[in-house]
């Protein structure tokens, strides 16, 4: 079956008891059992619940991969995915990843003996040489957040197979309609389940999908995600599972608009930079092409003065700002002050997150909409 046949209907069967197109929200706390070892599947919501099994067969199905769990938030789940490490293992990640999963490795998983070494995942010469005897990890964030840097993931993967290592994906940008980081290689998939898959600025999640022929660390991270209990409930496994029914029809809009915005914005006198895969002038958009079916709906672009952007932000009369990403409606976000905040100035600095720098997620408005709206609040 197609994507958006998948989408709509894997886990998603109609319900046995009533016949109900929609998946029910169990929303119990515990079952009844018919004995002593006899139940029907179920036993505690926390280790199990229909409808965020309903979920994460849906989100499996939809990545490619053997196996997917839901947790409370997107760094929840990356959480989770690091902890089947040990104390003294070392991870290679993505330099320039968002904010919070900085903050998380090198506030909180540090402190439990994890050690982390940051690198260009794009340059494949400077992602092997940070790698270590004790190295275990390889995690890509790609495009990364918020300047759309990009790394070769079947590179990053046959560099990991090559040295032992796992390797992961944040995929949250690019949903699984636009890149499929299991089929290129990876062995992790990690998403905010908040932002495309969801859709619609109303519920908080996050998932993990594993590849296939990786059943051993499937069970583990199920373990993982019944001992921590930081699982999705069912209300937000439901929302995920509405959203994703029109999850290919929205990315064809949001990458729709995105094109059109970034063009925009390139040729405005107002914008020093835009930075968006599908553009011919990102430097990596090549790879994008290979890598991606699609370019998304998330841009970042610099003014030309830190005074331009309060400016602009206090006229948007159409456009948001705030924080979050991949709802229908058009956001704008300011990443030194909101995403990237817990970083210090030259932190940012060292990436590239000037106080010029600007992130949008670009919605699923009438374009001309968004774009008359950026013009108005630019002139």
């Amino acid at each position: 079956m197609g994507f958006a046949t998948d989408a709509i209907h894997i886990g998603q069967e109609p319900d046995p008891a009533t016949g109900a197109i929609v998946t029910p929200i169990y929303q119990t706390s515990t079952f009844v059992q018919e004995g002593l070892g006899r139940h029907k599947g179920y036993e505690y919501a926390r280790s199990r619940n229909p409808t965020r099994d309903a979920l994460e067969r849906n989100l499996a199905a939809l990545e490619g991969g053997a196996g997917a769990l839901a947790f409370a938030s997107g760094m929840a789940a990356i959480n989770a995915a690091l902890s089947v490490f040990s104390r003294g293992d070392h991870v290679v990640c993505t330099r320039g990843a968002y904010g919070g999963t900085l903050r998380l490795f090198n506030s909180v998983l540090t402190r439990f003996g994890l050690e982390f070494t940051y690198a260009d995942t794009g340059c494949l010469a400077e992602a092997e040489k940070a790698l270590r005897p004790d190295s275990r990890l390889l995690y890509v964030e790609t495009p990364t957040n918020p300047l759309m840097a990009l790394s070769d993931l079947r590179a990053a993967a046959d560099l990991a197979r090559s040295r032992g290592l796992l390797l992961a994906v944040d995929n949250t940008f690019m949903s699984p309609y636009f890149q499929r980081p299991l089929a290129l290689g990876a062995d992790i998939v990690i998403h905010s389940t908040t932002k495309y898959l969801n859709g619609h600025s109303d519920g908080i999640g996050g998932a993990v999908v594993v590849a296939a022929g990786r059943e051993d660390l499937l069970r583990r991270l199920k373990f993982i995600q019944n001992a921590a209990g930081a699982i999705l409930g069912p209300m937000d496994s439901w929302l995920v599972l509405r959203g994703v029914k029109t999850l290919a029809v929205r990315m064809r809009q949001h990458n729709q608009n995105a094109m059109a915005v970034a063009a925009w914005l390139s040729s405005n006198a107002h914008v020093a930079r835009v930075y968006y895969p599908g553009l011919p002038s990102h430097p990596r958009h090549e790879l994008a092409r290979r890598q991606m079916s699609g370019f998304g709906g998330m841009i970042a672009f610099e003014l030309h003065s830190f005074e331009a952007v309060g400016a602009m932000l206090g006229r948007l009369r159409l456009c948001s700002l705030g924080e979050s990403l991949g709802g229908v409606e058009t956001l704008v976000s300011h990443p030194a002050t909101m995403s990237h905040v817990s970083l210090t100035p030259e932190e940012r600095a060292a990436l590239g997150i000037s106080d010029r720098l600007l992130r949008i997620s670009v919605g699923i408005e009438d374009v001309e909409d968004i774009i008359g709206d950026l013009d108005q609040a630019l002139s």
